[in-house]
């Protein structure tokens, strides 16, 4: 069968499973609507977490930044699971026993005071609108290419699938789609790893493959993709670093604080009955991102290595333009792909030299999805792929826009202007928040703004600089005040807004190659990308130290942030 009929059969039967999955799970009251009803089970909760937390950054960008960046992709692996440590540790439990709905809750109710509540709305709808932008690019980009359509009718597309299980399930709807995600994105995931790991090392475990000799011979995959590469002028593949140490350090610490200040991701953990499902759900959720975040390094470096050996066949000299590949013709149509013959000879030259490489440009998007096609594997498994990045995107922009959703209608509306609505007239207008939220965000994604380029990574920055410090200090503080607590988040976001619209104009080349000392006026040599861990120490000192110029928080405030801390076997 040929592959764009296999790849409509597949995408279309995944669909229709998850909006099969919310008609099933309607959720018929707020409760359900934001937090499943509160009983998910653990493990499933931990499943449906990695799918929330997995999105395409994850399946399609990170193994391509890693097949560019080598050795200095290493903070995205460091970062993203090293979050979910912290989050595990030193957030969800508290985060579950308190009991409420969403994060501006809690920050409302903690520091005593609506205009905290409504500073967090803002720093919440901020990060998460940012977030969602790169999820909304990997569904046009897998529609665009796999279904051959055009980018705007594919992000068309993937806006009514989310807009139908969402709007109508709520979390509820949400939690069960986004389990059968999970399994469409990580057998999609590993069986094409699975396939090129014993073609190119004859093991089928791409973990190990990473590290082994390749087929009938006895150089080690890794040794070959470092001399190819540096033969072409590019560092050494295993050992290039990212820019500086200080600049690695601080991109690692603010993908780690951003993850565990996510709030699309930490209300996941009041889904679940009681306060110790939360730690066993977390770590759950750690064992399933693990199946994908350990295949990843290996799929980049393969992919890598395949890339180039099709530029470059073993038969020797340049590969011909005329005779490319059928996958180099079809992803030439997306734009992702581009070649500039400069020297007219009709030859491919692909090297680290500017001025002589005719691959003018190879998206890092491109490398997960194309590599299957590249390495020759069946339709069927190609097919799978697209599948695979379709369900990691739209389960995580479900979850974006489901905590968009929550704070405009629970935060916004019936915590500080509406009260008194009913639990009916609440349901409704977290529905209509939800439908404007993915209205909002096709339009962000048919019109990105100019610093599109690295929003993920943007939006951990803004989340670890305004909403992980409110919650920490709230958490393990009974000292921080509302004043304090007001001061560090607008502090933090502001300057970590500040700095990032100041260097837009590099935001792209910093998100895809490395700069060295091209940028002087960096603080401390920080690309934009990682300054979320610098706006997180102005969040904490800015807010510590009006709190000590403040009059103590109320009595009941302090004993409830010592209950959250205190265990209680009962909850």
């Amino acid at each position: 069968m040929e592959l764009q009929t296999l790849t409509y059969i597949v995408v279309g039967l995944t669909f229709a499973l998850y909006i099969g999955i919310a008609i099933w799970a309607r959720a018929g009251s707020t409760k359900e609507f934001y937090v499943a009803g509160g009983g998910v089970h653990p493990v499933a909760n931990g499943m449906a977490t990695a799918a929330d937390w997995m999105s395409a950054a994850s399946f399609i960008s990170m193994a391509g930044l890693i097949a560019f960046y080598g050795y200095g992709g290493s903070v995205f692996l460091m970062g993203w699971t090293g979050g979910f440590v912290l989050l595990a540790l030193l957030l969800a439990p508290y985060l579950r026993k308190f009991g409420k709905f969403t994060v501006p809750e809690f920050i409302g109710d903690r520091y005593y005071s609506r205009t905290a509540r409504i500073v967090a709305v803002i720093c919440l709808i901020v990060a998460s609108v940012t977030y969602v932008i790169g999820q909304m690019k990997g569904i046009g980009v897998a529609f665009s290419r796999f279904l051959e359509v055009s980018y705007d009718l594919g992000l068309l597309i993937g806006m009514v699938i989310v807009f139908f299980y969402a709007v109508l399930g709520g979390m509820k709807g949400i939690t069960y789609t986004q389990i059968a995600q999970y399994c469409v994105l990580i057998l999609a995931y590993t069986i094409p790893a699975i396939f090129i790991s014993l073609n190119l090392t004859g093991n089928p475990v791409p973990q190990l493959g990473l590290g082994s000799t390749l087929a009938g011979s006895d150089t080690y995959l890794l040794d070959r993709l470092d001399q190819v590469v540096t033969e072409l002028g590019w560092h050494e593949y295993s050992t290039q670093a990212r820019l500086s140490l200080t600049n690695m350090f601080a991109y690692t610490m603010s993908l780690m604080i951003g993850t565990a200040g996510l709030p699309h991701v930490i209300i996941r953990f009041f889904t679940v009955p009681k306060v110790a499902d939360a730690r066993t759900s977390a770590g759950w959720a750690l064992v399933f991102i693990a199946i994908l975040y350990t295949t990843a390094p290996a799929v980049a470096g393969m992919a890598r290595l395949n890339l180039i050996d099709t530029i470059y066949p073993e038969s020797g000299g340049n590969l011909a333009y005329e005779e490319r590949p059928s996958w180099f013709r079809n992803w030439e149509k997306t734009g992702l792909l581009q070649f500039d013959d400069k020297n007219g000879d009709g030859l491919i030259q692909y090297t680290a030299n500017a001025e002589t490489n005719e691959m003018v440009k190879v998206d890092n998007d491109i490398m997960v999805l194309a590599n299957p096609e590249i390495a020759r594997l069946p339709n069927w498994v190609i097919a799978l792929v697209a599948a695979g990045g379709l369900a990691a995107a739209l389960s995580t922009a479900a979850g974006l826009l489901l905590a968009i959703s929550s704070a405009i209608s629970h935060d916004l509306l019936k915590g500080v202007f509406m009260p008194s609505i009913s639990e009916k007239q609440e349901l409704l207008a977290s529905r209509l928040a939800m439908a404007l939220a993915v209205i909002a965000a096709g339009y962000l994604g048919f019109n990105p703004p100019d610093f599109a380029a690295g929003t993920v990574a943007l939006a951990f920055g803004l989340a670890a600089s305004s909403i992980f410090p409110a919650l920490m200090m709230g958490i393990f503080s009974t000292r921080v005040t509302r004043e304090g607590a007001i001061a560090g988040m607008m502090a933090g976001l502001s300057v970590t807004l500040l700095y990032v619209f100041q260097h837009k104009g590099v935001m792209f080349v910093a998100s895809t190659a490395f700069l060295g000392d091209l940028q002087p006026n960096w603080f401390l040599g920080i690309e934009p990308n990682a300054f979320g861990v610098v706006g997180a120490v102005l969040n904490f000192a800015v807010a510590l130290t009006v709190s000590r110029f403040t009059a103590m928080p109320p009595a009941d405030v302090r004993e409830m942030v010592e209950s959250i801390r205190v265990p209680a076997r009962t909850i």
